[in-house]
């Protein structure tokens, strides 16, 4: 099976009708994610299966069982060279993404993607989770936050939570010591606002990662104190 039919079979195996288009964005994604790599560190991963499964599919793994839908409102907080947050506005047109990265850099990488598959409609912030978090425009106003190995989960949550509106989702991207970070991540969620939901397991072709993603609903606001100080909820998670 080439790549391109790969990528096509993964991204309906999540429910997902991979048209023409579609494809070509991800082929256009990847060819700008190798090219800019050279000048700045985006990723570890240049080869072109290896980008479609464990960058691409991997973030489109996050519709599973319907936590994030076409029309909703998302922020993907860290978001790097744009995973999950990018993939997600490819597969659906209708979801309005906003994505958070600290280093300009980036932003400017994803803004070229952007523009390169002619999407318009991104929101691109280039600062911190702890400032945005914290601002009006944009607190508490998500149907729902991402992040994808951005930190350990009490930290992710502080980062995250806060942009959730009451109700949303907080869906969270991790590997295989999730079980662990949950059992570390009570106290952070009884503070933040927070319930755990599920864990999902989630199955990439040709490969034998454990991925997981964690659900967690918003069921009241968060206090105001939260997200701390840069530099205060890495070095001091909630616990």
């Amino acid at each position: 099976m080439s790549n391109i039919d790969l990528l096509r079979q993964g991204i309906q195996d999540f429910g997902i009708e991979a048209s023409d288009k579609m494809l070509a964005d991800f082929q256009k994604y990847k060819e700008l994610l190798v090219e800019w790599n050279q000048k700045m560190n985006l990723t570890g991963i240049e080869d072109e299966k290896e980008v479609f499964i464990k960058h691409f599919l991997d973030s489109i793994s996050a519709v599973s069982k319907g936590y994030i839908k076409d029309g909703m409102s998302l922020i993907d907080v860290g978001t790097g060279a744009g995973f999950p947050g990018m993939p997600l506005r490819i597969c659906l047109p209708e979801l309005k993404v906003t994505l958070l990265d600290s280093l300009n850099k980036r932003i400017n990488f994803l803004q070229e993607v952007a523009s390169q598959i002619d999407i318009d409609d991104i929101e691109f912030i280039h600062g911190r989770a702890e400032d945005f978090g914290k601002s009006e425009e944009y607190r508490e106003c998500f149907d729902i936050a991402t992040a994808r190995a951005v930190a350990g989960l009490p930290a992710l949550m502080e980062f995250c939570v806060p942009f959730v509106k009451v109700g949303g989702y907080f869906v969270c991207l991790k590997g295989p010591n999730a079980n662990l970070e949950l059992e570390e991540s009570k106290k952070a969620m009884e503070v933040l606002g927070i319930e755990y939901i599920e864990k999902i397991d989630i199955k990439l072709p040709e490969i034998d990662l454990d991925h997981n993603i964690l659900v967690f609903k918003k069921v009241r606001n968060t206090p105001s104190k939260y997200p701390r100080k840069a530099g205060k909820v890495t070095k001091n998670p909630i616990k």
